[in-house]
């Protein structure tokens, strides 16, 4: 399994204010990017695999959705996330 409970913590705890923080959105917007760049590698060695593909673009439907939200909210956060993910070029 490539996400494990570790890792979640892991990213949780970088990400949001400490492991337990699953609600933030920072550390959703993390989770999500984890979850895609491990989707994208997977769909670039299964080009036919439509199933993953679809739901490939709705993580990234949702996780647009949060960046979204946090602009909106808190623009110094969202600037933060996306320059701890490299998001933008």
């Amino acid at each position: 399994m490539y996400l494990t409970v570790e890792k979640k913590k892991e990213i949780f705890a970088k990400y949001g204010k400490d492991d337990q923080d699953t609600g933030s959105a920072e550390g959703q917007i993390a989770l999500f990017t984890y979850r895609i760049q491990h989707l994208t590698e997977h769909l670039k060695r299964n080009k036919k695999d439509v199933f993953t593909q679809r739901s490939l673009v709705r993580m990234v439907g949702k996780r647009r959705k949060l960046l979204d939200y946090l602009k909106e909210k808190d623009i110094e956060r969202y600037r933060a996330i996306i320059k701890d993910l490299g998001l933008r070029k």
